[in-house]
């Protein structure tokens, strides 16, 4: 008999439109729609991965797989990128040909929190519990969606990496400012000159960019050929731009008031969030589950470390899942 991690796992793909924009959604496990009742078999709870920017679905492939199995695949795992940050099949158009207009700004900062709201509400079960697990930005987008919903059945959130806070003074948002602020334009000729190479050189280019790594995730790979595409790259950097005029002061408020649900998950040597960042946040809430890493993972951990996260999360779930 073969061991659970062993068993092929599960996973279905979506492209959809929610806010009119184009969406991609991956879904581990055997629950394909949990909107409805009818089948009288809904899970209690969904794990939903927000991801971090560029915001591609793709590159949490190995993470939610692992995550599944470690949950010895009881939960569904799914993962919802970001608006207009995927490359849409053949077919499909980046934005929804229809005059109702969803969103104002539906690829902005703002925007992407209603896209994920949006989606649960469309998607999800108001009687289902969630497990938020959210990574970079996407731990601004949960503890926003937290704040405006407080409808939602948050059992637990789980912030990795969070960039929370005062994005354009860390160490990596002193270089990048100016190149995403007033200079993001520049990039989409070259990008675009590039679009039109084979796919296999576009692979070999990642695999030439990611050279210096030992191990990495080859689903990050295939992935990041999606990043040679004008507008899922114009999606991004605009999206980015806003990151680092709007991150600026930490959200304490609505931290104090779900501290029991939150954990946070600090690296040690990370240009986005840096160390004093988890020195002042665990001064100002020294009874949250605030964490900093022991294992030298990088903040895109996702290229060579999905499976030693998941484990550690699952790890960390265990009494709350114990207790549903």
């Amino acid at each position: 008999m073969r061991s659970v991690s062993e068993e092929p796992v599960p996973l279905h793909e979506e492209f959809i439109y929610c806010c009119g924009a184009a969406t991609h959604v991956l879904k581990c496990g055997p629950w394909k729609d949990l909107s409805k009742d009818e089948s009288k078999n809904l899970p209690r709870l969904l794990f939903m991965i927000i991801p971090g920017n560029p915001g591609l679905a793709g590159y949490y492939r190995t993470f939610i797989q692992a995550l599944y199995c470690g949950l010895n695949q009881q939960y569904p795992v799914w993962v919802v990128s970001h608006a207009g940050h995927c490359k849409p099949p053949s077919g499909m158009e980046m934005i929804e040909d229809t005059d109702i207009k969803e969103l104002e700004d539906v690829f902005g900062l703002n925007g992407q929190v209603e896209h994920k709201l949006n989606f649960l509400k469309k998607n999800v079960s108001k009687d289902i519990k969630l497990v938020l697990i959210a990574h970079s930005i996407g731990c601004y987008i949960t503890l926003e969606m937290m704040k405006r919903a407080s409808e939602l059945q948050v059992l637990r959130s789980v912030l990795l990496f969070p960039t929370i806070e005062r994005m354009a003074q860390s160490p990596q948002g002193k270089l990048m400012t100016p190149l995403l602020c007033k200079l993001r334009y520049v990039l989409y000729m070259p990008v675009y000159l590039l679009s039109f190479l084979p796919e296999g050189v576009k692979a070999s280019l990642v695999r030439f960019a990611l050279r210096g790594m030992k191990t990495c995730d080859e689903s990050s790979i295939t992935t990041s050929v999606n990043l040679f595409s004008v507008d899922c790259i114009a999606n991004i950097l605009y999206m980015a731009s806003q990151e680092m005029m709007k991150v600026v002061e930490r959200d304490s408020t609505t931290i104090k008031q779900n501290l029991k649900k939150l954990i946070f998950y600090y690296g040690t040597g990370d240009s986005w969030c840096p160390q004093h960042y988890y020195d002042e946040i665990k001064m100002d809430f020294p009874d949250g589950d605030i964490r900093l890493c022991e294992k030298g993972l990088r903040h895109a951990f996702v290229l060579d470390a999905s499976k030693e996260m998941a484990a550690m999360i699952t790890d960390w779930l265990q009494d709350d899942l114990t207790k549903l």
